[in-house]
């Protein structure tokens, strides 16, 4: 139903075709929120609306001088050596004594108890040198837990785009939940999208990776594209099917959200009059 309306409503905005080409709309590829997805007093927002931005790039930082303390706490006890030096110390102790008792037992100068105790208390050290080596391990993946508790507090971005709103500033309160006030709005607009409403007299000749060309309203220039992705089903109401096609931006040149003129290699639609004829 969501399709039907979307096809409809551009439908309705312009005849299927005219002679230069099919009638469209440039959009970007996609359009995201930033939201925390921890609670947090914003400490940063390192971008302002119309700020190009990189794929990682760290957007908005969070107050997170506890979760810095808690990685530097992490990882000092994952490198901690003092138990483990301990534990092994103790076993080199502990061989030598049983060998001193097993030779004394030998000679008949000392008794099968004392080796047997010695020998039992090598067997401790080498479980005490095991428990300290199981606590160093996991003190390291508590450092793990602890880096990544910390990364929360800073969003980044999640594509090369640029900045369309900002909406909270340092001081405010972020809020984790998808019902909550985003940070940031963020759009990629390299590619850039482009949908164009098709008649079902052509469905079945467009396929993906079929070029095309599309001129912006209001401007000269022809920019390339290509055919990204074609619809599976005839929407009944409007005897339509919408196309997409990807249109390289790299310099960002191409506004997103205008109007613009299509034509597809190979690819004739309905005259514009008899588009207007249809229902």
């Amino acid at each position: 139903m969501k399709r039907w309306v979307v096809s409809v409503g551009m439908a309705a905005l312009a005849p299927w075709a005219s002679a230069s080409g099919f009638e469209c709309l440039i959009e970007a590829s996609q359009v995201v929120e930033i939201r925390s997805s921890v609670d947090g007093v914003i400490a940063a927002v390192n971008v302002q609306r119309g700020d190009p931005v990189r794929k990682g790039q760290a957007l908005v930082e969070l107050s997170s001088a506890a979760e810095r303390i808690a990685v530097e706490s992490a990882r000092y006890r994952s490198v901690m050596e003092g138990q483990v030096s301990s534990a092994r110390n103790r076993i080199d102790y502990a061989t030598k004594k049983l060998a001193r008792a097993t030779e004394l037992a030998q000679q008949n100068y000392g008794s099968a108890q004392a080796r047997d105790e010695a020998e039992a208390e090598r067997r401790l050290a080498e479980s005490e040198l095991q428990a300290a080596l199981e606590n160093r391990e996991l003190a390291r993946i508590d450092h793990k837990r602890a880096v990544e508790q910390l990364a929360l507090r800073t969003m980044t971005s999640p594509f090369n785009g640029v900045v369309v709103d900002r909406m909270l500033n340092p001081g405010d309160l972020a809020e984790s939940g998808s019902g909550r006030k985003p940070v940031l709005k963020v759009a990629q607009i390299d590619p850039l999208r482009v949908d164009i409403v098709l008649p079902a007299s052509v469905f079945g000749q467009v396929k993906p990776g079929l070029k095309a060309s599309v001129v912006p309203v209001g401007s000269s220039a022809r920019y390339a594209a290509s055919v990204k992705l074609v619809d599976k089903l005839i929407d009944a109401g409007s005897g339509t099917f919408v196309a997409r096609l990807e249109l390289p931006n790299s310099n960002q040149a191409i506004p997103g959200g205008v109007r613009c003129i299509a034509s597809i290699d190979g690819i004739v639609g309905a005259t514009s009059s008899s588009a207007r004829s249809k229902p």
